[in-house]
């Protein structure tokens, strides 16, 4: 069984469909809140990267990143963005 036949089938669970939609859709305000940052501090891309120490396209991708979900971001990746923003990432546990 491939991994994608795998997850068809455990998907066909409603209980484990419910589980993955819940986390989905409790991911996406700390993502929405990373995007709103950037627009709120004003900066481009280009001037993120400069800050983390990379390039505007691995910007691009993080941000893709964290609107798709697919691959996510590391703890590290997030925490050098939310710097480069002048934030600060918190991680609660509730």
């Amino acid at each position: 069984m491939t991994h994608e036949e795998m997850v068809a089938k455990m998907m066909e669970n409603p209980a484990v469909r419910a589980v993955i939609e819940r986390l989905e859709r409790e991911k996406m305000p700390m993502f929405d809140a990373i995007l709103a940052a950037r627009r709120e501090v004003e900066l481009t891309q280009a001037q993120v990267a400069e800050r983390m120490g990379t390039k505007a396209p691995a910007i691009a991708r993080l941000e893709n990143a964290l609107i798709t979900g697919s691959p996510s971001p590391s703890l590290a990746t997030l925490r050098k963005d939310a710097a480069a923003l002048c934030k600060t990432l918190e991680i609660r546990l509730a």
